[in-house]
């Protein structure tokens, strides 16, 4: 079956980085979109970044773009998120999602997700 593994949360200071990786296995995903969705305490899911396997363009949610980059090895079905500069208010549970290409990159329409990473900004 489809698994989703993320690594890499933990607790930075404001200004600091982190970078979570995911590795997927289970089917090919030449035809999916993988990236990452965050969760913080009473708000809903949102998406953060994303990435089409084919052809590697990414996309960013308004918030991060500038500070965070999506990125992938084919080679080992893994997807990357480095994120710089971060802000107390990136503090939230990240969770990687896998969709196929011609989906919706919409939290309820995901087909795959991992179990979620921590990561905490202290200001």
């Amino acid at each position: 079956q489809v698994q989703l593994v993320e690594s890499g949360g933990g607790l930075v200071q404001a200004g600091g980085s982190l970078r979570l990786s995911c590795a997927a296995s289970g089917r090919t995903f030449s035809n999916y979109v993988m990236g990452w969705f965050r969760q913080a305490p009473g708000k809903e899911r949102e998406s953060v970044a994303f990435i089409r396997w084919s052809d590697g363009r990414a996309y960013y949610a308004d918030s991060v773009r500038g500070r965070f980059t999506i990125s992938r090895e084919n080679a080992k079905n893994t997807v990357h998120l480095q994120m710089s500069s971060l802000k107390p208010e990136d503090t939230a549970v990240y969770y990687c999602a896998a969709e196929p290409q011609y989906g919706s990159w919409r939290a309820h329409d995901i087909d795959y997700w991992g179990r979620g990473t921590q990561v905490t900004v202290s200001s």
